[in-house]
C-alpha cells in the first residue's frame, strides 16, 4: 500500500509546484512507463481460474457420489468435501507424498495420459479396518500394506474411478481404469516434476478419523479440452434421472444391512439402597402385567409388540402387532 502524505508533506508539495520545483509533466511520464510484473518462468499457470473452479465443480459431484458409496459399503458414517483446488507443479505434489502411500495411476480414457488418486495412509488403513469387519480406529504406527491389503484397496479404487464418469459426463465421456497401484512416489512419475498439474484435494471423514484423498490431473492430459472446462458447460444439460438399475443397487445394499433390534420386557425404578442390597434370589417387580405384550425396539424406535416364548431351545419373541405411529 503507498504511503500516507502527511499534512506538512502536502504543504510542501503544493509549494513546489507553485514555484516551478516540480513539473507536473515530469510526474506524469513517469506514471505513464510501464509497470513490471513478476512471473515465475518455473511455474507457469497454465489454469484459468474458470478452469479451476469448473475442476471443483466437477469433484463436488464426485464427493458426494463417493461419501453416498462409502457410506452404504463400509456400513458407518462417511463425510467428503471438496477442500482445495489448486495448480502446482508434479514435483511439489510428489514431494508431499507421504511414505508409505496409495497411489492408484489411473488411465484416463480416451484423454492420452493418466491421472493419480492418492488416498492418504490413515484414511486407507480405517478403510481396510472396516472393509474386514474393524470397527475403523487409527493404527498408533504407520507400516507396509501387505498384498491382501492392496488388492482390497485395489478394488474399492476401481469402484471409486468408476464415479468418476457422471461428474464428468457434462465435459467428456470418460473411460478411467486402474492400471495399477504404487506405494512408494518414486515409482510413480507420469509426467515431468517441472509440468503443472491441477490437484484436487477431497477432506474425508470416516467415523472419528480424517484424512485427505488427492486427485492429481497434469496439464497435459486435459489439455485437449481445456476451453470445455467452463461453467457455461456444467448447466447445459438437465439433472440425470436416477435408473433402475441404480435404484436396485441401493436397495439391495440396504436389504443386506444389520440393525439392532431389542425386545423390552418391562421396566422399573429403585431405589439405590436398594440396588446396593441386592443379592441372588431377590424378585424386582416391573411395571408390565404376566400378560403384556413385550415391546420391540428397532434402535430407539419402538415398531413391534411381540409374546415371549421359545423356538429351537432359545428365548424368542414372537410378532403380534405393529407400532403404526410415526410411519406418516
Amino acid at each position: 500500500m503507498a504511503d500516507v502524505l502527511s499534512q506538512n508533506e502536502i504543504d510542501a508539495l503544493l509549494q513546489a509546484l507553485s514555484t516551478g520545483e516540480v513539473d507536473v509533466h515530469e510526474i506524469e511520464e513517469e506514471n505513464k512507463e510501464k509497470k513490471i510484473k513478476k512471473y515465475d518462468f518455473r511455474r507457469p499457470d497454465k489454469f484459468a481460474k474458470d478452469q479451476l473452479r469448473t475442476l471443483q465443480v466437477i469433484h463436488e459431484n464426485f464427493s458426494r457420489l463417493l461419501n453416498t458409496y462409502l457410506s452404504g459399503y463400509l456400513r458407518s458414517l462417511v463425510q467428503i468435501d471438496v477442500f482445495t483446488v489448486e495448480q502446482l507443479t508434479y514435483y511439489e505434489f510428489s514431494n508431499s507424498i507421504s511414505n508409505p502411500a496409495v497411489l492408484g495411476i489411473v488411465d484416463f480414457s480416451p484423454l492420452p495420459g493418466q491421472i493419480i488418486i492418492d488416498i492418504t495412509p490413515d484414511i486407507a488403513y480405517t478403510l481396510i479396518d472396516r472393509i474386514l469387519g474393524g470397527n475403523g480406529k487409527p493404527i498408533e504406527e504407520a507400516r507396509s500394506f501387505t498384498e491382501i491389503e492392496i488388492t482390497l484397496l485395489k478394488k474399492l479404487i476401481k469402484q471409486m474411478i468408476r464415479l468418476l464418469k457422471e461428474p464428468w459426463e457434462n465435459v467428456l465421456d470418460i473411460d478411467p481404469k486402474l492400471e495399477k497401484i504404487e506405494t512408494n512416489s518414486q515409482f510413480a512419475q507420469i509426467i515431468s516434476p517441472n509440468e503443472t498439474i491441477a490437484l484436487i484435494t477431497l477432506n474425508i471423514k470416516i467415523g472419528e478419523v480424517e484424512g485427505m484423498i488427492n486427485v492429481c490431473i497434469p496439464h497435459l492430459v486435459i489439455e485437449s479440452i481445456l476451453p470445455q472446462l467452463s461453467t457455461k458447460f456444467w448447466f447445459t444439460n438437465v439433472k440425470k434421472e436416477i435408473s433402475e438399475e441404480d435404484q436396485q443397487i441401493v436397495k439391495n445394499r440396504l436389504e443386506k444391512s444389520y440393525i439392532p433390534i431389542r425386545a423390552v420386557i418391562g421396566s422399573t425404578h429403585i431405589t439405590v439402597s436398594d440396588f446396593i442390597d441386592l443379592q441372588i434370589g431377590d424378585v424386582i417387580q416391573l411395571d408390565t402385567l404376566v400378560n403384556s405384550d413385550v415391546k420391540i425396539y428397532v434402535n430407539q424406535q419402538l415398531k413391534y409388540y411381540g409374546k415371549p416364548g421359545i423356538k429351537k431351545k432359545k428365548v424368542a419373541v414372537k410378532i403380534s402387532s405393529i407400532e403404526r405411529k410415526g410411519d406418516e
